[in-house]
């Protein structure tokens, strides 16, 4: 069993930086983890993916601005988010996928608010 807290959402302006943290309990080092957000009147949409052995993937319009990365130690997660953009503004989640397959996911966090204005 794993669960998720995120956390380091806040209001910020255009341009700005923010660093999301996602903790876990349970074993997640052989897990794919990943960032999802959802607007109001949106689907929810993937972010950025990490495998158990680091590779990483992100969505088009985050490529250059948001880093994934994980403390394995720590048991955490993060999401590194600069030059925010108003259409950044969702809820954001971490999930936890099934073993390092990262096309499902077993495991949701509650979310934390982002919202960036202009």
């Amino acid at each position: 069993q794993v669960q998720l807290v995120e956390s380091g959402g806040d209001s910020v302006q255009a341009g700005g930086s923010l660093r999301l943290s996602c903790r876990a309990s349970g074993y997640t080092k052989n897990r794919c983890m990943g960032w999802f957000r959802q607007a109001p009147g949106k689907e929810r949409e993937g972010v950025a993916t990490i495998a158990s052995y680091g590779t990483t993937t992100y969505e088009g319009s985050v490529k250059g601005r948001f880093t994934i990365s994980k403390d394995n130690a720590e048991n955490t997660l993060y999401l590194e988010m600069n030059s925010l953009k108003p259409d950044d503004t969702a809820m954001y989640y971490c999930a936890a996928g099934r073993f390092n397959w990262c096309g499902t996911w077993d495991y949701w966090g509650q979310g934390t608010q982002v919202t960036v204005s202009s």
